[in-house]
């Protein structure tokens, strides 16, 4: 008759018991990473570009045909309006950088949402 060998092999109990061990260092290592992850605030880099904003709106202050005090008023407000918007923008830590000042590189230009709330932040008042 043919004898049958059997290579030894772990018990089913230790092999259940590494697997486990295994498993929990997976999970400890997951919770830690998503810990991490979590914990830590994500900085977003975006550019404006400021000065052409404030020249286009000064240009158009110019051109118009109004009362210079009423113009220089408006102009006043808008630069509050414009400095309290990048303020605002670079809450929840966005930091937001002047284009003109930078070579931003592949930093995103946020100009358009800066015009959005300046534009929002004249339409109330100019109040904080």
């Amino acid at each position: 008759m043919t004898e049958t060998r059997r290579l030894p092999s772990f018990s089913r109990p230790l092999l259940l018991r590494i697997l486990a061990v295994l498993a929990l260092v997976a999970a400890l290592l997951w919770a830690a990473w998503v810990s991490r992850e979590l914990s830590e605030p994500r900085q977003q880099i975006v550019t404006v570009r400021l000065a052409e904003t404030i020249a286009a709106f000064v240009d158009a202050e110019a051109r118009g045909a109004q009362d210079p005090e009423a113009s220089q008023a408006r102009v006043l407000a808008f630069l509050q309006a414009s400095e309290r918007a990048v303020a605002e923008m670079g809450s929840d830590g966005r930091v937001v950088l002047v284009g003109e000042a930078v070579l931003a590189g592949d930093a995103p230009d946020a100009t358009d949402e800066l015009r959005v709330r300046i534009a929002r932040q004249l339409g109330q008042g100019g109040g904080q």
